[in-house]
């Protein structure tokens, strides 16, 4: 382990000791973050949370015992610990794992074949407080809402300006604040304010629940 500092501490939790020793060195060879503590049940990581504070939690879903989804909502809810943010990395794409991933807490959705730096990229942009989805993960997420039936839009959304629901609808295609400011020619600053207007406005607990609102809201039809 990195003698961390102010690097963002993360703890991962999967059932192959192997997979765990190997996401650990490709993580403590950057400068920038460090693991804090490795758990291979899904009791072991909530108490780890609760003990070690991490920044970030990389959370496998098939975990004896406890499942991830489960240790996810434990870990999100929990008082004191709340902060901790928690990607799930998983070999499956199926669309209920997504969903109950996302309703658990979990600010993002990476498979376990995603190349280290996009891994990587996923922590930093989770502990800015976005939230990293794979293209695979979005491609599905889209095309499984698209399917069903439409549905009257939330009434939460007709409080919303026109520039917010733009900035919604790139925030459910998964693009980071630095995309959105770019796609929309506006500042950083301003991205971030309208992400903290939508969280106000709809009651979203973090950028994941803003993902989940841009679905619901049907304002999500197409990949980039």
């Amino acid at each position: 382990m990195n003698d961390g500092g102010t690097s963002i501490r993360v703890v991962i939790a999967d059932d192959q000791p192997l997979l765990r020793h190997s996401l650990a060195v490709v993580i403590n060879a950057n400068h920038d973050m460090t693991v804090v503590g490795e758990a291979g049940t899904g009791d072991e990581v909530v108490r780890l949370c609760a003990e070690l504070r991490p920044d970030v939690v990389l959370m496998d879903i098939r975990m004896p015992g406890t499942d991830g989804i489960a240790a996810t909502r434990r870990v999100t809810a929990a008082a004191g610990i709340g902060s901790v943010k928690v990607i799930v990395l998983t070999m499956f794409e199926l669309d209920e794992y997504v969903r109950a991933a996302l309703h658990a807490g979990a600010s993002g959705f990476l498979l376990k074949d995603s190349h280290p730096d996009t891994l990587l990229d996923a922590i930093r942009r989770t502990h800015r407080g976005e939230s990293p989805f794979a293209p695979k993960v979005l491609t599905r997420m889209i095309e499984a809402y698209v399917a069903q039936p439409p549905r009257a839009k939330p009434a939460s959304l007709d409080a919303l300006t026109a520039r917010e629901t733009e900035v919604l609808t790139l925030v459910g295609r998964g693009l980071s604040n630095d995309e959105i400011a770019a796609r929309l020619t506006i500042s950083i600053k301003t991205v971030k304010t309208h992400i903290g207007n939508l969280l106000s406005k709809l009651q979203a607990r973090d950028r994941a629940h803003l993902v989940i609102a841009a679905y619901e809201g049907d304002l999500v039809h197409s990949t980039r």
